[in-house]
């Protein structure tokens, strides 16, 4: 069965189209459109008119392409933006309009469980308890959980890496001083949750995918961390974003990923591995759960 999935974040607009035969899951297409909706909520709250008209398109045309690939079910999911701007509800209105599917925002416990079960369907895990860390632009999503038993335990915290950026890096590279600001902002965010501590770590979303390129390896320890925040923060996101392989937009708020990463890696007591899957491939499984239950 084959099914689409836009996904509407912060940073970007992300469209998979899988074929999905039970529980297994595979990619057909995958598509990005760079919208930044959430520079606009970090700097005036809400969501401006040419950014709206921009999203509009890109889900229309993420939504044709899906239909003429023969997707059964389509379904736009709408993470922060939809929770933070004061325009959500247009927003959604618009990308309703425009693609002519289902839209749902995310409440902040389903966009973690749909990160826990996209990641841990497409990854062996041999540990017996297992965190899934989402770090997206406008977000942070933290589940926690028993493979093959869905996660137990789900947070969501309002800091990611646009986010950070937006309100602690006036300059690029943003410097020492700068990024000593913006260890204690997510450290505050974080302060008061009492953490399980899992046995394995995975992290998904597009700033875990960067810092890969930038390092050149899937363990992102504390040493990596350390090695990838000193590069971030002397060298400016034009050389990284060259260098690496890594987009440009994607690079200038990789160091707020990263400091968000350190973070978590910390709090969990265990190494972070990058993973695959996250929310669209949750996503897609539960649509085709749902239409093999209504066939």
């Amino acid at each position: 069965m084959n099914v689409g999935v836009i996904d509407v974040g912060s940073n970007t607009i992300r469209l998979l189209l899988a074929s999905v035969r039970g529980a297994e899951l595979r990619v057909v297409e995958e598509r990005t459109a760079w919208v930044q909706l959430g520079s606009d909520i970090a700097g005036q709250g809400a969501i401006s008119e040419p950014r709206l008209e921009a999203a509009s398109k890109a889900v229309a045309e993420f939504a044709s392409e899906a239909r003429r690939r023969g997707c059964m079910r389509i379904e736009t999911l709408v993470a922060s933006p939809g929770r933070q701007a004061e325009n959500g509800s247009e927003l959604r209105r618009r990308l309703e309009a425009a693609s002519q599917t289902t839209v749902r925002v995310l409440r902040r416990d389903e966009e973690a469980r749909l990160a826990y079960e996209g990641a841990v369907a497409s990854m062996r895990i041999s540990a017996k308890t297992v965190a899934v860390c989402d770090v997206g632009g406008g977000s942070t999503q933290l589940a926690i959980g028993i493979p093959g038993g869905g996660p137990t335990w789900l947070r969501s915290i309002d800091i990611g890496s646009l986010r950070l950026t937006a309100q602690a890096f006036g300059t690029d590279p943003p410097g020492k001083k700068a990024v000593a600001a913006a260890r204690r902002l997510v450290s505050e965010q974080f302060d008061g949750l009492a953490f399980p501590l899992p046995k394995q770590a995975l992290v998904v979303g597009g700033s875990a995918r960067g810092l890969r390129r930038l390092l050149g390896t899937r363990t992102l320890g504390r040493d990596e961390l350390q090695v990838a925040v000193r590069q971030l923060r002397k060298r400016p996101s034009s050389e990284i974003a060259a260098e690496h392989g890594i987009d440009q937009e994607r690079a200038r708020t990789l160091l707020g990923g990263a400091l968000i990463l350190a973070e978590l890696e910390l709090r969990l007591a265990v190494p972070l591995v990058v993973g695959r899957g996250g929310v669209r491939e949750g996503a897609a499984l539960a649509l085709a759960a749902e239409q093999q239950s209504a066939a």
